[in-house]
């Protein structure tokens, strides 16, 4: 009986391991392991799905700023509150979250609060910038996936526009899907969109998912597309093949009967790398290997041929691809010859791939956080140290702390605690003596506060330059490893009145302050009344004031890094003394050399953001002569390196004309490449047409014409530029800029190039410009000319007349192409479909199709059938003669005649493409590398 008894026991220990291994999922990221911070939540709580959520109070006590939203605002776990972090001195807020070194996490931020507050902030991981937030929005969320370099990582705010304001921070370990960074161990991966076809109203995430990865419900099929679903509810994976999204997701399969398209529109149009991963599951069981067999394409470029779902013995599979896109990415799976069943796809994600940013010296971040918490015990109510967290020095140093570089690492050069009143109270108990081990710090600076005890002693290796303690109440004597510091140029310890007056005699001769003259306690009182009186008024005046005496103390005393904004900002660089073809005598071109700190001062450190290109962002800013500015900063993750910046600057440091965007002024200095040039008031030509709402205003057909009249004269200067012509490679309507008298100039000459020469090799190595607008001739072939110019200024042409972009996938299959469907229309001379409602019927028809033949001549497919610059500007002025003084100019062509090139243009139409013509938009317009 016992045997029989322990033989039952034993079977039922087997059957629960058994179940243990069936029922626990693969993936073995749990929610214990799972970092929930609910913001402004009143108290910690359990969500449905049973995670658990912590208040941000423990690290933001303030309740000021919490804010609930209306319920519609919610977010995924229905939670519906904000933390608002109200402008300050600090430029950043950062969430401090337990990480371990080399392990694999998701990030992931929700931000809630619609259009209630105009803001725009960026958010980093570390000091990466993963994504930007603006309040037009309802809400946001931001994610990403990293490995941690450390065993504390910051989810970090940065002050742009208005207040940051977030929701949720979530943490996820990914153990078990290490492969997200197997091939970029040193980057973050920001989500992009993470898709299921799963025929289900909610997204699928834990705990379907155990990584709580969020798989958002694919827009259903479309029968017109000849699109499907197929559908398995059991999910069985053959082989030898493991799973990474969940068994909901698997269920259900998009699939086609030839051929299966996923387009995702609304990519930043500068390029990027992006990482895609594919999910296939075959749904079909009666499917078997070799029976669907398809072909993978990302953007027209081939990524696998002939890959069979069931091929190998198993039905699942994972495939993932990198590819540089801008503007849009399009998937596009094509069944081969021979397959009985079309293609199948059951999930997908896009990431884009940022460089992991690195963070400041590692020592001195370690040294600061050992001040932070040596000055904390005595001050526990002081606002600066809501903002010392995260990178002290990136991507905004910490209130008080200024940077440098050394070594390709930020350092903290300069540390200011002085006037302690500005942040809720005067510091006060024992100078921290970790302030010693800065080992780069050259400038210290704690007067006005309430320091005691003895001053700390200073190591031989130290680079301070300035030490001011003056207006404490310090200790004991000067010690004589401070006096005697070799680089010490000012030392101040005035108003401490026991602090021992006799200075050694080997002290080394810097300019020493040691006077106690109106240091009594009451003057000093009521001195630091009139400071905290000014502080809490925010006087506009003692900002200048103190402003101005910071410059005046900087020039005079510091020995490095001088700056006055009258006196310092800038040399002045004769780069180039080329012949213009204006009047063909030497002219002289100026190019002032900005130092970094004059931008800085200029923008208000990069305050506001007017737009983000391929080079990096665009800053708005003042000269000190007034002058409003546009300035161009090199991103870190720039696909555009020093060869454009050195080529930009170059180029325009050569040539001016009244339609070419004028080059002000560079800076290279830290590792930072800023362009400069003055701020177009009107934005860019697409914005006018079709851009962001805010921007967008109707053009009348004369103001569209004298706009591409004026770019058309810009080209043509390049094009014929002291005997050597200059190709722009990147011309677009977002690259023609409108002065405040609607001016147009052409921009962004990063690509530009000159035309080959007898001798020199025709062919391009690599094919630049923008997917809508780009030379299918000179994609093909990699032979580059001005007429790869003069095609891209057609398709501008076309945008003027239709108010269109050239590429938008949003629209009817018919209607992708702005060149293919407005060709439709031409060919029946059916030229008021294309026009833009914004301008039918007030336009002249001839002078309409003038615009519209000639830009048809500068699209056909070969580059010899193509007018020159030259032709077309006189095209276009004929154009506007004609809207301008139409009854006039029509009598006299009756009367005389044209045997101009109009005259040809306007008798041929447009004929179907032959087969051999490089006809395709969408083929052959995306490059390999498309900006």
């Amino acid at each position: 009986m016992m045997k029989k008894f322990e033989y039952w026991v034993l079977r039922l220990i087997e059957f629960s391991i058994i179940c243990l291994f069936i029922f626990v999922p693969s993936t073995s990221a749990d929610e214990g392991s799972f970092v929930s911070i609910a913001c402004c939540a009143e108290s910690n709580y359990t969500d449905s799905r049973n995670i658990s959520w912590i208040s941000d109070f423990n690290q933001f006590p303030n309740t000021t700023g919490c804010h609930t939203t209306v319920p519609s605002k919610a977010d995924y776990s229905g939670y519906n509150r904000s933390r608002v972090f109200y402008q300050n001195s600090n430029q950043k807020r950062c969430y401090k979250l337990s990480t371990k070194k080399g392990e694999d996490y998701l990030i992931r931020a929700t931000f809630l609060f619609g259009h209630i507050w105009s803001s725009s902030f960026s958010v980093s991981v570390g000091v990466t910038p993963i994504g930007v937030v603006d309040s037009s929005e309802d809400s946001a969320v931001v994610e990403g996936i990293f490995r941690a370099t450390e065993d504390n990582t910051y989810l970090c705010l940065v002050y742009g526009k208005g207040t940051p304001y977030i929701s949720e921070v979530e943490l996820r370990p990914l153990q078990g899907l290490k492969y997200y960074l197997e091939d970029f161990p040193s980057s973050v991966l920001k989500l992009v969109t993470r898709n299921s076809f799963a025929i289900t109203k909610d997204d699928i995430r834990y705990p379907n998912d155990t990584s709580d990865r969020i798989w958002k419900s694919h827009p259903s099929a479309d029968s017109g597309t000849g699109t499907y679903y197929l559908s398995q509810p059991n999910v069985s994976i053959s082989g030898n093949a493991t799973a990474s999204p969940p068994r909901q997701v698997l269920q259900t399969a998009l699939a086609a009967p030839d051929q299966l398209l996923l387009l995702h529109n609304g990519l930043p149009t500068e390029s990027y790398q992006y990482l895609v991963f594919l999910y296939f599951y075959e749904v079909d069981r009666t499917v078997q290997a070799g029976q669907r067999v398809f072909d993978i394409f990302l953007n027209d470029e081939l990524k696998e041929r002939r890959f069979d779902v069931s091929g190998n013995g198993s039905n699942y599979k994972e495939l993932s691809f990198t590819v540089t896109a801008n503007g849009s990415l399009n998937l596009t799976l094509v069944k081969v010859s021979g397959s009985e069943n079309g293609p199948i796809c059951n999930a997908y994600e896009i990431l884009k791939v940022l460089p992991w940013r690195p963070e400041t010296n590692k020592s001195d971040v370690e040294v600061i956080l050992e001040v932070k918490n040596e000055v904390l015990k005595s001050n526990q109510e002081s606002e600066v140290w809501e903002g010392w967290s995260g990178c002290p020095c990136l991507p905004v140093p910490w209130d008080g702390i200024t940077c440098g570089s050394v070594g390709g690492y930020a350092v903290i050069t300069v540390l200011d605690l002085s006037s302690g009143i500005q942040r809720g109270g005067f510091l006060k108990g024992p100078v921290p003596s970790s302030i010693t081990k800065l080992s780069h710090l050259k400038v210290l600076n704690l007067s006005h506060n309430d320091f005691t005890g003895n001053i700390p002693a200073f190591l031989p290796s130290s680079l301070l330059t300035s030490v001011d303690l003056s207006f404490n109440d310090l200790w004991g004597s000067l010690p004589l490893s401070l006096i005697s510091l070799p680089h010490l140029d000012i030392l101040n310890i005035r108003c401490n009145p026991h602090v021992a007056k006799d200075i050694p005699s080997s002290f080394n001769g810097s300019k020493l302050t040691t006077g106690q003259e109106s240091c009594n306690a009451q003057e000093a009182s009521k001195q630091r009344i009139i400071i905290g009186a000014a502080a809490a008024s925010g006087s506009v005046l003692l900002t200048i004031v103190v402003g101005i005496i910071f410059c005046i103390w900087r020039q005079n005393f510091l020995p490095q890094g001088n700056f006055d904004i009258k006196r310092h900002h800038m040399t002045k660089n004769l780069i180039f003394s080329l012949p213009s073809m204006d009047d063909l005598v030497m002219k002289s071109i100026s190019i002032e050399t900005f130092t970094l700190e004059y931008i800085e001062a200029a923008t208000q450190r990069y305050k506001t953001l007017i737009g983000e290109g391929g080079f990096g962002s665009v800053y708005r800013g003042t000269l000190i002569d007034g002058q409003e500015v546009a300035v161009k900063v090199r991103s870190a993750t720039s696909t555009q390196g020093t060869r454009e910046f050195e080529n930009e600057l170059n180029l325009l440091s050569a040539i001016r004309h009244e339609n070419l965007v004028p080059l002000l002024g560079y800076c290279c200095e830290n590792d930072q490449e800023i362009l400069v040039y003055p701020f177009m008031s009107n934005g860019s030509l697409q914005d006018r047409l079709y851009g962001e709402a805010a921007k967008r205003k109707i053009l009348d057909w004369p103001t569209r014409l004298s706009i591409t009249l004026g770019a058309a004269r810009g080209l043509t200067h390049l094009h014929n530029f002291a005997g050597r012509c200059i190709i722009h490679r990147d011309v677009k309507s977002s690259n023609i800029l409108l002065d405040d008298s609607m001016t147009a100039k052409v921009a962004d000459f990063g690509f530009s190039k000159y035309a080959p020469q007898e001798g020199d090799s025709c062919a391009s190595l690599e094919v630049r410009g923008t997917a809508g607008y780009l030379d299918p001739e000179y994609y093909m072939t990699h032979h580059l000319s001005a007429k790869s110019d003069v095609f891209s200024f057609g398709i501008v042409l076309l945008e003027i007349v239709s108010g269109r972009e050239p590429l938008n996938i949003h629209r009817p299959r018919p209607e992708w192409s702005l060149v293919e469907w407005a060709k439709s229309y031409v060919r029946e001379s059916k030229i008021d479909e294309i026009v833009d409602p914004n301008i039918k019927g007030a336009y002249h028809a001839e002078a309409m199709w003038r615009v519209v033949e000639v830009a048809l001549s500068c699209i056909e497919p070969f580059a010899a059938s193509r007018p020159n610059m030259i032709e077309v500007v006189r095209e276009l002025e004929d154009a506007l003669i004609i809207e301008n003084n139409a009854s006039e100019y029509m009598r006299s062509i009756e009367s005389s005649g044209s045997n101009r090139f109009s005259s040809m243009v306007m008798e041929r139409r447009i004929p179907p493409p032959t087969p051999s013509e490089p006809s395709s938009i969408l083929s052959q317009m995306a490059p390999p590398e498309p900006r």
